[in-house]
């Protein structure tokens, strides 16, 4: 239900999904060997899949363009959109290829992994696939896209919400080298530091303050840079200014989705019509509270968990959120 002076923000998320199946090992095993694992679980996974339910928990409408496999692992993914209240008209399953899916080995005395993923369906998200849903972007107010689906499909997004008026973010990663005319339909780029220093052609390690390396993203057609710096918080870069808005002290658990976390709060709080600022100082708090669970989906944020957040830290609620709605569910 909605009343009087309350706002339901619209965000578009193209995205991927993906299954994560992970068991814990006493050692990585070598070529050729069988080891026994424990603790298998089953999680979901996906950045953009990741970020479509952190907004919608934090009270966004959402509608959420992916491909997913015509499998088991695909209804899963289904469920769960539907659980929480995402709209799941443009997600396509294909017989043609599996859900995407990792397999996590942990050792478990040191937290040290292998992975492998296979993006399976992600990989055939297509700019033909994005043009058929326009409809996802008619009255959208933010498009946020990864780039754990094919370059052009997120170029396409980007492309879209601007011929439609949204405010546009990209979340570069996993990080690639990206082409000017990505570049230049983005309208808060969301890199960490590691992911803005590959952006501009430099060493994942080089030496470099993050303020030039944002500065030089703008110089490549991006409007504004949002740069997350871990427990340090994060920095807006704009073409005249730079902020630093510095983390809320959280005692860290598991670090994993905080960056889903962020991203999420950064389009919610856009698409309720706060300012840049305003928005990335939720979206602090969103990934700030993301730490302290384990696992990614477990760990994202609700709506009134950020309400008596606010209040018990004696924090002011932004106006936006105070007269916005909580997700029906």
């Amino acid at each position: 239900m909605t009343g009087p002076g309350m706002t339901i923000p619209r965000i578009t998320v193209v995205g991927s999904y993906a299954t994560g199946l992970t068991m814990k090992v006493e050692r990585l095993p070598c070529t050729g060997e069988t080891l026994l694992g424990t603790g298998y679980r089953v999680d979901y996974g996906g950045k953009g899949s990741n970020q479509a339910v952190g907004s919608a928990r934090l009270g966004a409408k959402v509608n959420f363009v992916a491909r997913i496999g015509k499998d088991a692992f695909g209804e899963m993914a289904l469920t769960l959109y539907r659980d929480e209240g995402i709209d799941v008209v443009h997600v396509k399953q294909t017989a043609g290829a599996p859900t995407g899916v990792g397999f996590i080995m942990v050792e478990a005395a040191s937290g040290n992994n292998c992975i492998v993923i296979d993006p399976g369906a992600n990989e055939l998200l297509t700019v033909d696939d994005i043009s058929s849903c326009a409809a996802a972007f008619e009255t959208t107010s933010v498009v946020l896209t990864q780039l754990e689906i094919p370059v052009g499909a997120a170029e396409a997004a980007l492309h879209l919400g601007r011929v439609r008026g949204a405010i546009t973010i990209l979340n570069p990663a996993p990080v690639r080298l990206l082409p000017p005319s990505v570049l230049q339909l983005i309208d808060v780029l969301t890199p960490n530091q590691v992911e803005g220093r590959v952006l501009t052609g430099r060493s994942p390690d080089a030496v470099i303050d993050p303020e030039q390396v944002a500065r030089e993203l703008i110089s490549s057609g991006v409007k504004q840079v949002v740069m997350t710096l871990g427990e340090r918080g994060a920095l807006i870069v704009t073409p005249l200014s730079s902020t630093h808005v510095p983390a809320v002290p959280m005692s860290a658990v598991d670090t994993t989705g905080a960056g889903d976390a962020f991203n999420a709060g950064l389009a919610t709080a856009l698409a309720s019509g706060a300012s840049l600022e305003a928005a990335v100082q939720f979206a602090v708090v969103t990934g700030g509270l993301a730490v302290t669970r384990e696992g990614v989906i477990p760990s994202l944020p609700r709506y009134d968990e950020m309400r008596d957040f606010y209040q018990k830290s004696g924090m002011t609620l932004p106006a936006w959120f105070a007269t916005s709605s909580a997700p029906l569910q």
